[in-house]
């Protein structure tokens, strides 16, 4: 009976510790939405949203949901930003199953027309995202960038197009990235939540990978 007693008590103390943690976290993100004058939803939404369902890392594990999403304008751009989770299993030294969680940060932006796809992770990590049917890994000029980053891309020529010499240099400048190109999104995500006054930094970093993308990919 004692030991069912502790097991609620512990019980009833994590969820009371996660509500605390997630109002924690709530509550600046709000104060940062109507700071950028964005709309806020800190809410699970399991379901893969369209147009986000492309992202590569919301297609890993189990258990994927994202939340905490803000979304609207900024500096005249469509924006939506928001974490994201998802599980894998792994076995212990006992040899029982244990979850572990794998936290992301995501930032996207609406571009003016449809244009390719493309997928720029770091080569630590690329082993572990399957590309997308009919993407091939394409080689890049500079050996420091592509022993850094892996590029796919269906289309070798826009793959060049988008890695010319200052978005490599400024890519290599921030390693932990990735960023996916699909239709009309931009996206850029980090293999971490970051913390609520990383957010207007990293937003910052999209529109500055946004102007870097040359001008005649949105001319008809």
């Amino acid at each position: 009976m004692g030991g069912v007693i502790v097991v609620f008590i512990c019980v009833f103390g994590a969820i009371i510790w996660g509500v605390r943690a997630g109002k924690k976290r709530n509550d600046p993100l709000t104060l940062l939405a109507e700071k950028l004058g964005l709309n806020f939803n800190h809410e699970r939404n399991y379901p893969l949203e369209d147009p986000f369902s492309f992202l590569t890392q919301l297609h890993q594990g189990a258990n994927r949901y994202t939340f905490n999403r803000l979304r609207g304008s900024y500096q005249e751009h469509e924006v939506a930003v928001f974490d994201a989770h998802y599980e894998t299993e792994s076995t212990d030294s006992d040899r029982k199953q244990k979850p572990n969680a794998h936290p992301f940060s995501f930032f996207t932006l609406t571009l003016p027309k449809d244009i390719d796809e493309l997928m720029i992770s770091p080569a630590s990590s690329a082993s572990k995202i399957p590309p997308s049917e009919g993407v091939e890994a394409i080689n890049m000029e500079s050996s420091e960038f592509s022993n850094t980053f892996v590029v796919h891309a269906k289309n070798e020529k826009f793959a060049h197009t988008i890695c010319h010499a200052r978005m490599m240099e400024y890519l290599l400048a921030h390693p932990d990235l990735t960023l996916e190109i699909n239709r009309n999104l931009l996206a850029i995500s980090y293999p971490r939540r970051l913390e609520v006054e990383a957010i207007e930094p990293h937003l910052k970093h999209l529109l500055e990978i946004r102007n870097l993308l040359s001008d005649h990919l949105f001319k008809n």
